[in-house]
């Protein structure tokens, strides 16, 4: 299978406060995410709608309880769940977090993983054992993370080293490359530069909290600001146009509010050559 989905469109985050704004789906969004764990425990009408949603629309799925850096084994039944929805649904495309979320017990929040070689060999191990299962390349997400413990790589270079040597793909947050140079003080645009074109699966965009100055916080609950609308620019001159999905989790304004800045990807994709983006995914 590929590992990039096939048209470089502009996508939107599915949350079931959504469902009834969608008679009919709006034509503005090309893909939509949904988050597994949201879905594989649910039967009855949201089952029945979401089946009606996945055998008419592009879906990718995009997981939040993983927890791929964790010390505690892999939740292999959870994994095995996670390919059964995918293939009942038909979706290519999974995605998780590069972070933990587990240890003894679940902590409800998405951790950093130390940046060292020991964690790169930790993670490396089980993406190949979570690809042996669902059947597919796991495609994780560059993090937003507020501290970073027992440091002795750089973000960028423990990124590199995890695509390198797993084979997985990348879900380029462009949000989260702003959030992080302005808490962690590095170049934004350097970081975007050094990803590497080819493992770009595709990429999120989303709005931020302003605690200060000098402290972003990753809420997905606000519109997204100018310097990140500038920096997926950036990305595409960089990357060529990739498909560009918008997260909004909290603060959910009406589908319209929406759609103006899924109409804002679109309008920034169009500024580059299509020739581009069907080389890249080619």
């Amino acid at each position: 299978m590929s590992n990039k989905i096939p048209f470089p469109g502009a996508g939107l985050g599915l949350r079931r406060e959504m469902l009834d704004q969608l008679s009919p789906v709006p034509q503005q969004v090309d893909f939509w995410e949904i988050a597994p764990e949201n879905w594989i425990p649910l039967g009855g009408k949201y089952q029945k709608v979401l089946r009606q949603l996945t055998e008419h629309h592009y879906f990718t799925c995009h997981g939040l309880s993983l927890s791929i850096g964790s010390p505690a084994p892999l939740d292999v039944n959870f994994v095995k769940s996670v390919k059964h929805f995918l293939d009942e649904h038909n979706i290519q495309f999974y995605s998780e977090h590069l972070s933990y979320c587990s240890g003894e017990g679940h902590l409800y929040d998405l951790m950093p993983i130390p940046f060292t070689e020991d964690a790169v060999k930790h993670v490396v191990a089980r993406i190949k054992q979570v690809q042996d299962i669902i059947e597919r390349p796991l495609i994780l997400e560059n993090v937003s993370y507020y501290a970073s413990p027992g440091q002795e790589m750089t973000e960028q270079a423990f990124t590199l080293a995890i695509l390198e040597e797993s084979g997985c793909s990348l879900l380029l947050d462009v949000n989260n490359i702003y959030v992080n140079s302005i808490n962690h003080g590095y170049n934004a645009e350097q970081f975007l530069a050094a990803m590497p074109s080819h493992k770009i699966a595709y990429g999120h965009i989303a709005g931020h909290f302003d605690e200060a100055d000098d402290l972003k916080v990753d809420t997905h609950g606000a519109d997204v600001i100018e310097p990140v609308w500038h920096l997926l620019q950036q990305a595409y001159a960089l990357h060529g146009v990739f498909p560009t999905l918008l997260e909004r989790d909290f603060n959910i304004p009406p589908m319209p509010v929406l759609l103006q800045e899924v109409e804002n990807i679109k309008s920034i994709q169009a500024q580059f050559r299509p020739t581009t983006a069907s080389q890249r995914l080619a």
